[in-house]
């Protein structure tokens, strides 16, 4: 696989990162309008309103704009979920969770073209992990806050148990958003995800109540 087409720099300067942002969101519309074939930076230039010097003074080329876009999706689930996390500041674990879920949830509704398109024909344009700022910091706040529901939670490797929290709702949130069910409503979803979550956490005792007549 050939290595990610990535931007050339990063903007410091607040009207460098407008421009920058401006870019973005004109790529995210044309993306989303003509798909890959259809978007080139000429195009997306002009949806901007800014030259073809710009573009390339920043990204070389229509690919390393899709990069920048999966980047520039990370960095808004982190800010949702931090925001989330501060007002009102949730206080269980299971109150942080559904938090988290709700605000991603609804970040996703707000371009679902845009996610369909990224998720489902360019996945292979997403920086790893490992090497993505803002993954790596969603991944450390979601730790810590484990971290702080150490003695309530079944899992001991907080790492592991971390990564599966992220990767289940990931998975969930995409197919919610991208391929709803119309027989399911949008708060029984929601709800869905958080017990998986939370049934994954804790022991069966704790995550729910048994149902009546059930064996222990």
């Amino acid at each position: 696989m050939q290595p990610l087409q990535q931007p050339r720099k990063t903007p410091r300067q607040a009207r460098s990162r407008a421009l920058v942002e401006a870019i973005l969101e004109a790529t995210a519309r044309v993306l989303s309008e003509r798909g890959y074939a259809g978007t080139s930076t000429n195009l997306v230039a002009e949806r901007a309103g800014v030259s073809i010097g710009s573009v390339y003074q920043y990204f070389p080329n229509k690919d390393s704009l899709i990069t920048a876009l999966h980047e520039r999706h990370a960095a808004q689930l982190h800010a949702v979920m931090t925001s989330a996390l501060d007002i009102p500041q949730p206080v269980t674990l299971r109150e942080r969770l559904t938090a988290i879920v709700s605000a991603w949830l609804a970040a996703h509704r707000v371009e679902p073209e845009l996610h369909r398109v990224l998720e489902k024909e360019f996945p292979f344009y997403d920086v790893p992990s490992e090497d993505s700022p803002a993954d790596q910091a969603i991944f450390q706040q979601l730790r810590q806050i484990l971290a702080q529901h150490r003695d309530e939670i079944l899992p001991a490797d907080l790492d592991i148990a971390t990564w599966a929290l992220l990767q289940t709702m990931e998975a969930l949130i995409h197919a919610a958003v991208l391929s709803p069910w119309p027989q399911f409503s949008e708060s029984a979803v929601q709800q869905a995800i958080i017990d998986m979550l939370c049934g994954y956490l804790y022991t069966g005792s704790r995550a729910t109540a048994a149902p009546a007549g059930a064996s222990s």
